[in-house]
């Protein structure tokens, strides 16, 4: 038997593109944003490591892509972090 989540297509980057290979959309796509922040939803600096090594990627990949763009695109989306209580 299948779980909920059976039908769920993760949506991850083709290289060298960087579009997703579910949607076609830029990627990280909104729902790959949501995957990610549930993913590492413990893990903030786990996610920003692993998001800062696929714009190394995206930035090899992708060599007439401007750099702040690119960096707007990966990074810029993430919520900021909640300060302590």
């Amino acid at each position: 038997m299948y779980g909920p989540h059976a039908r769920f297509r993760p949506h991850t980057p083709a290289r060298p593109s960087f579009r997703c290979r579910t949607c076609g959309a830029p990627w990280p796509c909104q729902p790959a944003r949501l995957g990610l922040l549930w993913t590492y939803r413990n893990d903030r600096i786990g996610l920003l490591v692993y998001l800062a090594a696929q714009l190394q990627h995206a930035l090899q990949d992708l060599p007439g892509a401007n750099p702040r763009d690119l960096a707007t695109r990966f990074l810029r989306w993430l919520p900021h972090p909640t300060p302590p209580p």
